[in-house]
């Protein structure tokens, strides 16, 4: 009989591909748990005292974020406020800002809903729909990125947190290591990794503690935790280039389980020497339209209304 490795117990949902490794309900949630949270000291993401900023859209990999900072809130090790970003998405955005409204009530974590609308006079919508006549237009995941970004930071010092926690998992991360290595983006590879580095102050360190979870398991975890999730993907998602490399990484996975992983080890033993040899050191002012830290004159929120010819 087939039997959880941990405890004994016949009931296992999970058989780990990559280390064969099989677990109950229980052993499982407490293995992933355990896991992130050694994580957390292992790479010195959080410490005593930290005002963490929660990226909470609702999806499967933040809410599961929030079960697991808000242990260390609990603790008085933290303190903790999540903030959800709506970008104006129709049909999309406005369960997703529900549900993450609802698990952050009933945790007793502080929520503020903030929008692209408020903070850029207009939606992801309008930006995609304003931009369709254009030769060459750019996907709705750069423009998403570099709007949620910005916010995100100016939040960040809006409300004096010390962190940005983000959902981010180990798809995600092999995915941009694939995707810049692919397009030639070495300076974008000089920034990847589990904790951003920044000795300009008015950016706001972030940190991914879900780096290591592979994004099956994060679905497993809500699932056996019977947390309440927005599994709908974006609308806008399966048109992106991340997409693409995230589907031939998920093949790829079928046959060699271990992929992720050691994409990851392999990237993270290499990235000195990336930072070392192409990492370019740049005077960091702000943005002379909006006073956002950038190396240029304009940040790239403002450079791409700019080009809009937008104020």
């Amino acid at each position: 009989m087939i039997s959880c490795d941990k405890c004994g117990n016949p009931n296992i949902i999970i058989k780990k591909k990559q280390s064969g490794q099989k677990l109950c309900k229980d052993c499982f949630i407490k293995s992933t748990q355990k896991k992130v949270l050694k994580d957390i000291r292992k790479y010195d993401l959080l410490k005593k005292g930290d005002y963490v900023l929660l990226g909470l859209s609702g999806g499967k990999d933040s809410v599961m974020l929030l079960d697991i900072l808000n242990s260390l809130k609990k603790r008085n090790i933290i303190d903790l406020m999540a903030v959800t970003i709506d970008e104006g998405i129709c049909g999309y955005r406005e369960e997703g800002i529900e549900i993450a409204a609802r698990n952050a009530k009933k945790l007793g974590v502080e929520h503020r809903v903030v929008t692209f609308k408020e903070y850029f006079g207009m939606t992801l919508d309008d930006i995609i729909s304003k931009n369709n006549v254009k030769e060459g237009r750019r996907n709705a995941c750069t423009y998403c990125g570099v709007f949620r970004r910005w916010i995100f930071n100016r939040v960040a010092r809006e409300e004096g947190a010390t962190k940005i926690a983000t959902g981010h998992n180990l798809d995600d991360e092999t995915q941009s290591i694939v995707m810049n290595y692919l397009e030639g983006n070495i300076q974008n590879l000089t920034r990847i990794g589990v904790k951003s580095e920044t000795r300009n102050s008015r950016f706001t360190i972030k940190i991914k503690p879900l780096r290591e979870i592979p994004e099956k398991e994060i679905a497993l975890y809500v699932v056996a935790r019977e947390l309440d999730v927005h599994f709908a993907g974006c609308p806008y998602a399966g048109e992106s280039f991340r997409a693409e490399v995230g589907n031939f990484i998920k093949q790829l996975s079928n046959e060699h389980p271990t992929i992720m992983y050691s994409t990851l080890r392999g990237f993270d033993k290499m990235k000195p020497v990336l930072k070392r040899e192409f990492s370019q050191e740049s005077i960091v002012g702000v943005c002379e339209n909006c006073g956002e830290p950038t190396a240029a004159r304009l940040c790239k929120a403002c450079t791409f209304f700019k080009d809009w010819g937008a104020e």
